[in-house]
């Protein structure tokens, strides 16, 4: 049955690829060459020799034929990129809730996700970040990437650690890793209460503008 479904496959792809040349633009540039071919061959121009003529002409109108232009990928809009961000987070917080963390980098992760959730909140902060790419790319590292791997290598450390003691403690690098990653964050949040008030400042300053006018 695999192997007859593969065949099926295989079989529509041939026929999807050949339907695609069929349709593009250097097979209606050949078919149009290879016309004129004809017309020469009709008007007896072409002589004896009219099937390498219409042939050679369909290959040249197919060779300067314009070459096919691939499509955009979509591009997310950025309400429903927070929405798949926030279920990241859902996920990313049940994972760490199966971790055992020394209590100073509970207490730094902890603050941490706080912000991160403060940030993502479907509220007044959310309209906000909908128009700061940059922040929401920050966030989105820090969710999907940073995190994660900061809480990876840590255990994976402890692991080796505990059966040959020495070297730095790996739940000192974890704080530092977490400390930085929380600076970050209030760096974030700071750049959005900012936006926030610039915008609150314009729209003062616009309304107060139309009063005196």
């Amino acid at each position: 049955m695999a192997t007859s479904r593969g065949g099926n496959g295989s079989g529509g792809g041939a026929g999807a690829r050949i339907l695609g040349y069929l349709e593009s633009r250097k097979n209606l540039a050949g078919c149009a060459g290879g016309l004129a071919g004809l017309t020469l061959t009709v008007t007896g121009v072409a002589g004896t020799f009219w099937p390498l003529v219409v042939a050679g002409l369909y290959g040249a109108g197919a060779l300067i034929a314009p070459p096919e232009v691939a499509a955009l990928p979509p591009v997310p809009d950025a309400a429903e990129e927070l929405g798949t961000l926030r279920a990241d987070f859902a996920r990313l917080r049940q994972y760490l809730a199966e971790v055992e963390l020394t209590p100073a980098a509970g207490g730094r992760l902890t603050e941490l996700m706080d912000l991160y959730g403060a940030m993502l909140d479907p509220g007044w902060v959310a309209d906000v970040l909908v128009g700061d790419a940059e922040t929401v790319h920050a966030l989105s590292r820090g969710i999907r990437q940073d995190v994660p791997e900061c809480v990876d290598s840590y255990n994976r450390t402890r692991w080796w650690t505990r059966l040959t003691p020495g070297g730095d403690p790996p739940e000192r690098h974890l704080e530092r890793q977490l400390s930085a990653l929380r600076d970050e964050a209030e760096r974030m949040t700071a750049s959005l209460r900012e936006t926030e008030a610039r915008r609150q400042q314009t729209h003062t300053t616009y309304l107060e503008g139309r009063r005196e006018s």
